[in-house]
C-alpha cells in the first residue's frame, strides 16, 4: 500500500514538474529555432530595387502633377519623400549624391536632375 502511495505521489510530482517547466522549455526551443532560422534566411538590409523604382515613379508623378489647391506643406513633403527615395536608389546603384546635404533651392534642383540622369544612365527607368 505504501509503495502505491509513493508511486502516486511521484507521478503527481512528475506531472506538476512537466506543467511547471513546459512554458520555459517551449520559449527556449522557440527562440532557438528563431535564431537558427535567422541564420539560414537572413533579412536583406535594403529594399529590393524594384520597390524603390516603383516608389520613384509614383512619387515622381505626384511631384510633377500636383493638382491645383494642394497645400504647400504637402508639396514639400512629397518632394522630400521623392528626394529620400532618389537617394536610396542612388545608394543601391552606387551613384554618388549630395542631395541630403543641400538646402532647398536651385542647387538642390540641379543635384536632383543630375542624380536622376545618372540613375537613367545606370539603367533605371526614372521620370524626368
Amino acid at each position: 500500500m505504501a509503495t502505491a502511495l509513493v508511486q502516486l505521489v511521484l507521478l503527481l510530482a512528475l506531472f506538476a514538474g512537466l506543467v511547471a517547466f513546459a512554458g520555459p522549455v517551449a520559449r527556449w526551443a522557440g527562440s532557438r529555432l528563431a535564431r537558427r532560422r535567422a541564420v539560414r534566411h537572413p533579412v536583406p538590409a535594403v529594399r529590393p530595387l524594384e520597390n524603390v523604382a516603383a516608389d520613384l515613379r509614383r512619387l515622381g508623378r505626384q511631384v510633377e502633377f500636383a493638382p491645383a489647391g494642394v497645400p504647400m506643406a504637402r508639396r514639400r513633403a512629397v518632394r522630400a519623400a521623392y528626394d529620400d527615395v532618389l537617394t536610396e536608389a542612388a545608394g543601391i546603384l552606387g551613384v554618388s549624391t549630395s542631395l541630403p546635404e543641400l538646402e532647398e533651392g536651385r542647387r538642390r534642383d540641379v543635384e536632383r536632375l543630375r542624380v536622376t540622369a545618372s540613375l537613367r544612365a545606370a539603367g533605371l527607368q526614372v521620370p524626368v
